[in-house]
């Protein structure tokens, strides 16, 4: 069937929205750095309040944060925790904190996403209304509604994995080809948050893991690690056994454009000089390249 000349355009307009329905809101080249949209997931200054780690983040070089639920809000607001109930007043508050400090959120996680549809949306509407680019979570058995909002709201949704629990053979999501399992012929804007220090804690090398996991990584939780295996600490990003190099091209092969959460679970109280160094070294290999 031949198309009109006169129905051309809109046409073509009609298939490139529906391209655009595939791709998430994009995080922009100014956020990102050497290529790469990192930055620190706020977990890192969980001491700390919202705000305070919106500052500290600035002060690492980041140009990007990920929240996580139930941290108090500010100094003086500490009774106020920022979730997704967060009303619209305390989301004002918070997107001009980050405009202050010249920080874009870009995801919200680790979450909890109920089966109930209702109660899911609440957390893609917040997503939206700080236009997240994705939402990270372990909650495997929500992916039926999870794809449905995740196609309503074009918001993505990574798969979050703790190291493995010997005691609970029921925790699935340590396991990359778990994770494959679970998001393969789904909606592709569904796939993995790799949380690549725990990786390392189950014993499991991150490149290898990223392979594995090839066009499904969403996001992306940076550790360095001294060794594979338990009893690790996070160190600088090139100070470790994570062979962080070999992690960043891999993803950079894989044409990854999600965000790296630096989540520095060491040095609770003074982390920010280490996870300066992590940026850092991001945008020195970047530059060797």
């Amino acid at each position: 069937m031949k198309i009109s000349s006169y129905l051309r355009p809109a046409v073509l307009a009609v298939a490139a929205l529906a391209a655009l329905a595939l791709n998430a809101s994009p995080i922009p080249a100014e956020s990102r750095i050497g290529g790469f949209a990192i930055g620190c997931q706020a977990y890192s200054f969980n001491r700390f309040t919202l705000f305070e780690a919106i500052e500290k983040t600035e002060l690492t070089g980041s140009k990007v944060i990920e929240f996580y639920p139930g941290q108090a809000l500010s100094p003086d607001q500490r009774a106020v925790k920022w979730d997704h109930n967060a009303g619209d007043d305390v989301i004002a508050t918070v997107k001009a904190k980050l405009a202050k400090h010249g920080i874009r959120a870009v995801n919200y996680g680790v979450v909890g996403v109920p089966k109930d549809e209702a109660g899911a949306r609440k957390i893609f509407e917040f997503a939206k209304k700080m236009e997240l680019y994705a939402i990270t979570t372990e909650s495997t058995e929500s992916i039926d509604t999870i794809e449905k909002l995740v196609k309503e709201f074009d918001v993505r949704v990574g798969y979050h994995n703790h190291p493995v629990q010997p005691k609970n053979p029921n925790y699935k999501v340590w396991d990359p080809n778990y994770i494959l399992a679970l998001v393969k012929g789904r909606d592709p804007r569904i796939g993995s948050c790799a949380d690549i220090g725990h990786w390392q804690t189950s014993g499991l090398k991150p490149v290898d893991c990223l392979k594995i996991l090839k066009g499904h990584i969403i996001s992306v939780h940076g550790k360095e690690r001294p060794a594979l295996g338990t009893g690790q600490h996070d160190v600088p990003f090139g100070a470790g056994g994570t062979d962080m190099g070999g992690v960043l091209a891999e993803l950079k092969r894989q044409g990854f454009v999600g965000n790296i959460s630096v989540e520095y679970e060491y040095n609770w109280d003074n982390s920010v000089p280490e996870i300066a160094q992590c940026i850092g070294f991001v945008r020195g290999w970047a530059a060797g390249r």
